[in-house]
């Protein structure tokens, strides 16, 4: 990149930047999650560092926040609220402890302190606020605004529970227990008393909060709330008080400071540890997080940060990571601050499940059907603790909804772990370079004429002799839902067939362990695994070979469906179509497709194949077909579409009770679903859902309908 090329760069991303912070930090909106702001901020760190003379004192990088608004009255702070410096790995967190080091060895002279001891909280996604006590009581209470000047919400901080109107004496033997000698202990009872306390905390609302008023809100045909945080800042800067009473807020204490009555700060003459603020704290009546936790050295802050990175999305709020401060108070002034905020604490993030990168190509992958996906090459980038550089983009329309192009600037999302995708494009950030992405002519794989498909929004390789399609054809035979075979990936697939070992789904049952030993990854005994692993799946039930034939739109559920319905292969072989389109769930074009599939030339080979191989299609009873005997019809008739994880069943145990008890289950979403079973990181099925008005129901519901 050229210095011109550079300094295009940073002023499109500083613009990018504070349009996005002014929305987020003013007016409590957001256009895009934290995680991509974050990696919008890093790139533009990056770029800085590695240009330092095109820093500006007014970049996002060197500022801590936004403007207030005017709604409230301005406060000024009684010291800064400052933002946080980040780290993202563990790596950043043993550079930030070297930094430390050297700072506290300046001069030649050698502290003896145990910096190394540091006490970790985790970091709430609410909105950050200042609550001050005078001669115990509360005062006033402010949002942060600009780190300097934040907005006046008293009364509406008084109507959380959580925040104490007077505070709490505690007595002796309660500060006793954490620490503090008899001067000291006299000292904090007087002012508490008659001194000046000021606290600051995370006002947030809690996912069963927020959950139970967007419901409450829906019945009430009123707009329902965004997200926890934004409707946590929103409540606290409404102008009536009892709107914010409503939305039943929380609110915890992180950090507390003593002023006495002479203004005086006597926090770090009384307090030596960081811990004991939150001891003090939770003493005179606030709450602070039980998860908190003091640890000896870094090697337990790792583990601290990796237990609550796994754990998370179990707690009741919303937290992005850890805050990891140096427990010795009497270090803080001589560590300082630096820029934006303190070199004593470090934000220590989670692994982000959005991230900004750039598109540097797109390349089309041929499926199974011979359907044309076009596939994202990106610049790599962590997201969700993986280094991300492919995402997919799903088809023409997807590209065209997003308007993306190569070369673009995009967010992409990895949210529970699933396959990456492109969520939003940053046209802002564009520079003219962009070039738009067009569909293949011919096959990449093949060079065979690719064509639109009518009626759909695929685009297909239509030589039925296609080697990209023929390996997923057979990958898919092999697969877990079809015929299980252990040890045959997609790997050893395309070595058989490369070998000509394979042609199709016929030949695996008459591979030998002589043919295979040549090969490259097998030995003896790997080959003689995987030939006996062949052998025992010869016997297949009815839904799992129909599946494993990839008959175009017949899916697991809908394969279950087929073989419910006729029980034997021979039946199905010689169905009329409206015999086919008759199954409920079945429509004209899935009908169509299973008709013309058993009609095919080359298709009555393969399984005349099959059946010369030795491969026996077991007949299906209607029990069988369901998996487990229905014992009751308390979902007869009633069809059901699951989607997300569930915590306290698998999805094959869901499906397996749903027909056990008279249920159906679709793969997708229409007007004939009667519920949407919601677990945790729903699909597209839940925006359908929605959109089409079918009831929806989250596992709890679920587990006692069943």
């Amino acid at each position: 990149m050229t210095k011109q090329e550079a300094k295009n760069r940073i002023e499109k991303l500083r613009s990018e930047i504070n349009h996005h912070r002014y929305l987020y930090h003013v007016l409590d909106k957001a256009e895009i999650s934290d995680a991509a702001l974050d990696s919008l901020k890093n790139e533009l760190a990056k770029l800085e560092r590695d240009n330092p003379q095109l820093i500006t004192p007014n970049s996002p990088t060197q500022r801590v926040g936004g403007k207030p608004l005017a709604k409230f009255n301005k406060v000024r702070h009684s010291a800064p609220m400052m933002s946080l410096f980040d780290a993202f790995s563990q790596e950043d967190i043993k550079d930030w402890q070297t930094r430390l080091s050297k700072i506290l060895q300046q001069g030649g002279e050698i502290y003896e302190f145990r910096f190394q001891e540091y006490f970790c909280e985790l970091k709430l996604d609410g909105l950050a606020v200042s609550l001050v006590y005078q001669n115990g009581k509360f005062v006033q209470g402010a949002t942060r605004g600009d780190g300097v000047t934040g907005e006046e919400v008293t009364q509406n901080l008084k109507t959380i529970e959580a925040i104490p109107l007077v505070l709490r004496q505690p007595n002796e033997s309660e500060l006793s227990k954490i620490g503090f000698n008899a001067k000291q202990r006299q000292k904090i009872r007087q002012e508490v008393k008659n001194g000046s306390i000021e606290v600051r905390g995370e006002v947030v609302m809690t996912k069963s909060v927020f959950e139970e008023l967007n419901r409450k809100y829906k019945k009430e045909g009123k707009p329902l709330l965004a997200n926890p945080r934004n409707a946590a800042a929103g409540s606290i800067r409404q102008l009536d008080p009892k709107l914010s009473a409503e939305r039943k807020l929380d609110c915890y204490i992180y950090a507390l400071f003593l002023v006495s009555k002479e203004g005086e700060t006597l926090t770090s003459r009384l307090l030596v540890r960081h811990e004991q603020e939150h001891e003090l704290a939770k003493l005179l009546g606030f709450k602070v997080l039980k998860q908190n936790q003091y640890c000896r050295d870094l090697s337990e802050v790792f583990k601290f940060h990796h237990r609550w990175e796994k754990n998370h999305d179990k707690l009741d709020f919303h937290c992005d990571g850890i805050v990891v401060k140096v427990n010795n108070l009497s270090l803080w002034p001589r560590l300082g601050t630096v820029g934006k905020g303190p070199r004593y604490m470090m934000a220590y993030k989670f692994a982000a499940e959005q991230a900004t990168t750039v598109i540097k190509e797109v390349i089309w992958q041929v499926g199974r059907t011979g359907t044309l996906t076009p596939t994202a090459v990106m610049e790599p980038v962590q997201v969700g603790g993986v280094t991300i550089s492919r995402a997919t983009l799903h088809n023409m329309d997807e590209i065209k909804r997003l308007g993306v192009k190569i070369g673009d600037t995009v967010i992409i999302e990895r949210a529970g772990n699933v396959i990456p995708k492109v969520i939003k494009v940053m046209e802002k950030l564009r520079d003219g370079k962009e070039k738009n992405i067009k569909v293949p002519t011919s096959c990449p794989r093949c060079g065979g004429k690719v064509v639109k498909v009518k009626g759909e929004v695929a685009y297909r390789c239509v030589n039925k002799n296609c080697y990209a399609v023929n390996l997923r054809r057979l990958s898919h035979w092999a697969s877990k839902g079809a015929m299980d075979i252990e040890g045959l990936g997609p790997k050893i697939i395309e070595q058989l067939v490369k070998q000509g070992l394979v042609r199709d789904a016929s030949d695996f049952y008459n591979l030998t362990t002589g043919d295979l030993k040549p090969l490259e990854r097998f030995a003896d005994k790997s080959a003689e695994n995987l030939v006996q692993a062949i052998k025992e799946k010869k016997v297949v039930d009815l839904p799992r070979f129909l599946y494993g034939l990839g008959i175009r739109h017949l899916g697991e559920e809908s394969a279950i469906d087929l073989a419910k319905q006729f029980g034997r292969l021979d039946k199905i072989e010689n169905a009329k179509i409206e015999e086919i389109q008759a199954i409920y769930d079945f429509g004209s074009v899935m009908a169509k497709s299973v008709y013309d599939w058993f009609r095919d030339e080359k298709n009555i080979k393969l399984l005349a194949g099959l059946e010369k191989a030795g491969v026996k299609v077991k007949q299906q009873t209607l029990r069988q077909a369901q998996g487990r005997e229905v014992r009751s019809k308390k979902l007869g008739g009633k069809t059901f579409v699951l989607t997300g994880s569930l915590v306290s069943l698998t999805r094959d145990e869901a499906k397996a009770r749903i027909r056990e008890l008279g249920g159906n289950i679709s793969s997708s979403v229409s007007k004939k679903t009667d519920y949407v079973v919601v677990g945790e990181e729903p699909g597209n099925k839940y925006d359908k859902a929605k959109k089409l008005g079918v009831k929806i129901i989250n596992e709890r519901e679920f587990l006692k309908m069943i």
